[in-house]
């Protein structure tokens, strides 16, 4: 009797672990495929008390489900670069490796603050230049 008991709560631990990942993975295929479909644009962003949202103006960002990113500038220049989202920790860490300003401000792990399928809020602490950054992206 005790070695079924034992045997149901390790089944039991095993299915519950289970059943977490897989939400968590369906969790992590919806974030994606709301954020792949669609162009965004960037409609604030702070940087301490400095408001650069206009260092932004005309540029538009692809993200795609291999796990690259491209800034498009009126609909001629474009960068390639990368981004990763981690649905457990709520964050989106972006990267334009050799980019110029305004696009390296983007290279940070931003913590999601608000989201929707259409909008997203999200912060970061840049340990490097000492900045506090909020960042506000709408989907065109």
């Amino acid at each position: 009797m005790k070695h079924l008991l034992l045997l149901l709560i390790l089944l039991s631990g095993i299915l519950l672990v289970s059943c977490k990942k897989f939400i968590q993975n369906q969790e992590q295929k919806a974030v994606i495929t709301d954020v792949t479909d669609g162009l965004w644009y960037v409609t604030g962003y702070e940087q301490n008390d400095s408001n650069i949202t206009a260092s932004f103006s005309g540029y538009l960002f692809k993200f795609d489900a291999n796990n690259t990113v491209t800034g498009i500038l009126d609909n001629t220049d474009s960068v390639q670069g990368e981004w990763l989202v981690d649905i457990s920790a709520r964050t989106i860490t972006s990267n334009f490796p050799g980019a110029a300003y305004p696009l390296n401000q983007l290279n940070e792990t931003w913590y999601v603050t608000d989201s929707y399928t259409d909008s997203v809020s999200a912060t970061s602490t840049d340990t490097v230049n000492h900045t506090s950054n909020i960042l506000q992206l709408k989907k065109q």
